[in-house]
């Protein structure tokens, strides 16, 4: 896929990300309606009316393409994929329903089992984030594009971290001992990958956890702003693998490469 194909499908994508980041308000504004699910976690009506708007528009963009969303078991016993979607509603669900503002909506493409296009939407933050190949990573600031391969880092000589937790496990501990991290700020949510991608912060490092849905897009962010992500033994981090599980992560910006 040429980049005039992905830059058309990751803009005709960004309204209806803004539309379901103002659904998932509205709803919230309301009173969500809660389950449990299966694997203990929580999931929203919220969760569910996105993933509809998602699914639907991204359908009518690549209708041959295979969607996998965390929200339905959908193409999830595929195997051999290369070529599909990853779509997370909402990220950070526990956030969404504690009206907090540390939860995004979030869509991937995968091609040759890499992260091609990446879209994140943190509605009440109004954070608007997406890719669509090397060096074109952008948010929208003020209803502008800002190219965040271009973004300076404001103190070079200062690394900084976020965490999914403010108790770091030893690994964790000792990577951000390698890279003599001075301070770190608990973040829930793919914003983590963008906040890296934007020279806000530098690293994030977490253990094996989590889903490909849970990080994709945000993958696709990162690098395509200069930064990188491997798993704790430097290897690249591919997608379509069994279960969907994710292995060790080290997110990178560009001014610790």
């Amino acid at each position: 896929m040429i980049l005039s194909q992905t830059k058309e499908i990751t803009l005709s994508l960004l309204d209806a990300f803004k539309d379901a980041g103002n659904v998932a308000l509205e709803l919230r504004a309301k009173g969500l309606k809660k389950e449990i699910k299966p694997d203990n976690t929580p999931v929203t009506n919220g969760d569910i009316e996105v993933n509809n708007i998602l699914t639907k528009k991204i359908s009518s963009l690549t209708s041959q393409i295979k969607i996998i969303s965390e929200e339905t078991s959908l193409n999830k016993k595929n195997e051999n994929l290369n070529n599909f979607w990853l779509i997370d509603p909402i990220d950070g669900t526990s956030e969404y329903i504690n009206n907090r503002e540390e939860f995004t909506i979030n869509a991937a493409l995968i091609i040759n089992k890499k992260p091609v296009i990446g879209v994140i939407y943190a509605p009440a933050k109004k954070r608007l984030f997406y890719t669509y190949g090397p060096s074109h990573a952008f948010e929208i600031v003020n209803n502008k594009e800002i190219n965040l391969s271009e973004k300076k880092k404001e103190n070079i000589n200062l690394i900084t971290a976020v965490s999914y937790s403010n108790d770091l496990k030893p690994d964790i501990l000792k990577l951000h001992e390698k890279f003599n991290v001075s301070k770190y700020q608990k973040m829930k949510s793919s914003l983590k990958f963008c906040v890296v991608a934007a020279c806000e912060f530098d690293l994030y490092v977490a253990e094996a956890r989590a889903y490909e849905w849970d990080i994709a897009a945000g993958h696709a962010i990162l690098e395509n702003a200069g930064g990188k992500m491997t798993d704790f033994d430097g290897n690249e981090v591919l997608y379509g693998k069994k279960d969907f599980k994710n292995p060790s992560l080290i997110l990178k910006g560009k001014y610790v490469l």
